[in-house]
């Protein structure tokens, strides 16, 4: 069984709001967070890449970081994943929408989506904050 997280987009994280954000938000506890490398909260701004293949093959980077300024005279202390543009605009992805992220194994990721009425294939479904749930795939659903 593989562990996936999924993200309903909001009109931010898709550009339909017009507005400027840095990634998107992720929530800083719970199963969610397990799902992201561990990052070293000591340094300012750690970061971490994450790369995923998608459906058809194709390559994508993301990065995951902490925005710990704040404990360093800054006002920011948020988890953002960044530098998915690319990827949403490839597949025309809207408010509503569900891009899932799958660790296959150590050394394999996935990112899928789906459209907002799509059943979800899968296990059972835990509701995270921010937009964010954790999913468990079946090996049948690979």
């Amino acid at each position: 069984m593989s562990k996936a997280v999924e993200k309903e987009l909001s009109e931010t994280d898709t550009g339909q709001a017009r507005t400027h954000q840095a990634g998107m938000l992720i929530p800083k506890s719970g199963e969610i967070m397990e799902f992201f490398p561990k990052l070293d909260r000591t340094i300012k701004n750690p970061r971490a890449v994450i790369d995923l293949v998608d459906e058809t093959g194709k390559d994508w980077t993301f990065n995951f970081i902490y925005y710990n300024n704040k404990f360093f005279g800054g006002t920011r202390n948020e988890y953002r994943l960044t530098g998915m543009t690319d990827f949403i605009r490839s597949f025309n992805l809207k408010a509503g929408d569900f891009i899932v992220l799958e660790r296959v194994s150590d050394r394999y990721s996935r990112i899928r989506y789906r459209r907002q009425h799509a059943p979800l294939k899968g296990g059972p479904i835990k509701l995270g904050r921010a937009g964010w749930r954790v999913v468990e795939f079946t090996a049948d659903d690979d």
